[in-house]
């Protein structure tokens, strides 16, 4: 599937400062038609065979440039549910990198240069979408301690409770990304995203990126959802028995339930700068312009600043011992 020009025929994307389908040849803003794909993976407008991956929804023609959402991706139980829109266009998110990366004096000269940052590819990062259910109890001993002077004598009091909570909690849309391509780490480090921008799946979305479907069922990835719905009700739990001294547990039970699961797509810019013989990773929140990823070090930069620090260490060495010699 590609989205074609009805004023000149090009390559319609989606344009995210704009909010809406974009003709970067004419300028023509929702002038798109959909071309549906023969099923073969060539692209429909040079005919060059397209690089795609057994979990690829949308790709890039590495001829012609132009992108191609592949329909029997986002079919039937493949298709997502719901989509992210990207809202940070890529000079937004070179801003971004620029922003972090430009004061770091020991990366590379050529790691923020124009070149390396136009292979910046923006992506839609196959997730899974979790509600879970949480059944917290907590029985124990708690005390509160009360000290005063009267006198010359000190006093102290300890008053014993019993502490017993039951708590239910319910947690909507705990993401898990889904691809093996990206680090969860990092994805992790993506968050949070702002979900009242969540839209019904249209694959006009997808035009202008990458995409993928998920790489394995929800059940893969439904532990880590459940050790973060855990982690985060034991804290809540904790956090209605403040207020004592000292607080002993006789018993302590968390139990999470899924209770949902939707699949859904949200956008992650990635730029890959490869240097002495391996690749470094920058990602960008494609909606918030949250960044994480690894920045490269320059031997040279190292030696170069390193040499004149000891130069100029060195001649204020110098200088002092000057100084105490005419005293």
């Amino acid at each position: 599937m590609v989205f074609k020009c009805r004023s000149c025929g090009g390559n319609v994307v989606y344009d995210p400062e704009q909010g809406r389908m974009c003709c970067p040849y004419c300028g023509g803003l929702d002038t798109q038609e959909e071309e549906a794909g023969n099923g073969q993976p060539v692209c429909a407008s040079c005919g060059a065979p397209l690089e795609t991956g057994q979990f690829s929804s949308a790709v890039r023609c590495a001829y012609c440039g132009q992108y191609t959402i592949l329909d029997e991706q986002i079919a039937q139980e493949r298709r997502p549910r719901f989509i992210l829109p990207f809202r940070l266009g890529r000079k937004q998110a070179e801003t971004c990198l620029q922003t972090e990366f430009q004061n770091r004096i020991f990366a590379p000269a050529s790691f923020l240069s124009e070149a390396t940052l136009s292979g910046m590819e923006g992506y839609y990062v196959p997730f899974w979408l979790y509600d879970m259910a949480a059944d917290c109890h907590f029985d124990g001993t708690g005390t509160r301690v009360r000290v005063w002077r009267s006198g010359d004598a000190e006093y102290t009091e300890t008053s014993w409770f019993r502490v017993v909570r039951d708590m239910q909690v319910r947690f909507d849309r705990i993401p898990a990304d889904a691809s093996v391509r990206f680090p969860d780490a990092v994805m992790d480090l993506m968050e949070p995203y702002d979900y009242s921008g969540l839209a019904d799946f249209a694959p006009e979305y997808m035009s202008g990126f990458l995409g993928e479907v998920y790489n394995g069922p929800s059940s893969e990835y439904a532990s880590r959802a459940e050790e973060r719905a855990k982690a985060d009700a034991h804290s809540l739990l904790r956090q209605t028995t403040a207020g004592y001294s000292t607080l002993i547990p006789d018993r302590e039970t968390v139990e999470v339930e899924e209770q949902e699961v939707q699949f859904a797509l949200l956008p992650v810019w990635r730029y890959t700068y490869r240097y002495r013989d391996r690749d470094y990773d920058c990602y960008v929140n494609g909606q918030t312009g949250k960044l994480a990823g690894e920045l490269p070090l320059s031997p040279f930069c190292l030696l170069l600043y390193g040499g004149t620090f000891f130069a100029c260490l060195m001649a204020v060495l110098m200088l002092a011992w000057t100084c105490l010699l005419l005293l």
